[in-house]
């Protein structure tokens, strides 16, 4: 399935913290979550990196948290019109860094966050020095199963797909262990903008970014979950293989959301890398 045709250029709300003499480490969230995604990393990030997050389209509605990091920054635009493709978010991240006068970044980024990071890493080599890949996929048919989950949230809304989202998100263990984590993260995606939610579906249906990924050079790390029925092990092994030097670390007993479900080793992990990548 080819790309959507790129429409009128997307603006996505993004915050911007920390003092301007650290490197910059953008980070983008999963399909159905906001940028709070990330808060579990954002204490030991912010000791080393000035971080850029951003929302997808029609993502983050809800009102950011008063805790730490994630009381900055502006609601979202509406959700401009859909289909989109990866390209086109990854067009408008580097709209962001443009915007901001960043010329180089690391890029972290979570399921379809990770998608859009590899697709700017093979796009756009020179602005990202270093990649963090969690939980993502380069190719993850078929495309009917995204065109249909479009279809249901445009017909009965974002509470049709909460249950299952759940189901791959974490593990049956977590959802009994930490329920105000999970309720936390069920009413953000409750909150997401169907439209904007559907146009992300559409472009992980058309997504297949496996023939550039020999052309990645920056220094990558693909950490995967054990338990992540969404995107399992194995799809973060082909990604591994084929982006030259790339090093995999598989987190256990974690699903979908591993950083949110395993922070700890999840944050270990990128730190080690990012500190390795030299990019001070």
């Amino acid at each position: 399935m080819s790309e959507p045709t790129a429409g009128p250029p997307l603006r996505l709300a993004a915050s911007l913290d920390g003092p301007a003499g650290k490197p910059v480490l953008v980070l983008g969230n999963s399909l159905g979550t906001s940028r709070e995604v990330w808060d579990p990393q954002l204490p030991a990030l912010a000791e080393h990196f000035r971080l850029l997050r951003f929302e997808l389209p029609g993502h983050g509605l809800r009102p950011p948290s008063a805790a730490g990091l994630s009381a900055a920054g502006p609601r979202p635009p509406e959700s401009p019109p859909s289909p989109y493709s990866i390209g086109d978010l990854g067009s408008a991240v580097l709209a962001l860094l443009d915007q901001h006068g960043i010329d180089r970044a690391c890029y972290c980024g979570l399921s379809l966050g990770g998608m859009v990071g590899m697709w700017l890493a093979a796009h756009a080599p020179a602005r990202i020095a270093a990649l963090g890949l969690c939980c993502t996929s380069a190719h993850l048919p078929p495309a009917s199963g995204w065109l249909a989950r479009a279809d249901q949230v445009r017909t009965a809304g974002m509470v049709s797909v909460i249950r299952p989202s759940l189901g791959r998100w974490f593990t049956p263990s977590f959802l009994r262990s930490a329920p105000a984590t999970v309720a936390a993260m069920a009413a953000t995606l409750a909150d997401a903008n169907p439209e904007g939610y559907a146009g992300c579906c559409e472009a992980i249906a058309a997504m297949d970014l496996r023939p550039v990924l020999g052309s990645i050079t920056a220094p990558t790390l693909v950490i995967a979950a054990s338990e992540d029925p969404a995107t399992p092990p194995a799809h973060g092994a082909l990604i591994a293989r084929q982006i030259g030097g790339a090093r995999l670390v598989v987190i256990r007993g974690a699903a979908h959301l591993a950083n949110v479900q395993a922070p700890g080793p999840v944050t270990a992990a990128l730190l080690s890398h990012l500190a390795a990548a030299s990019l001070t």
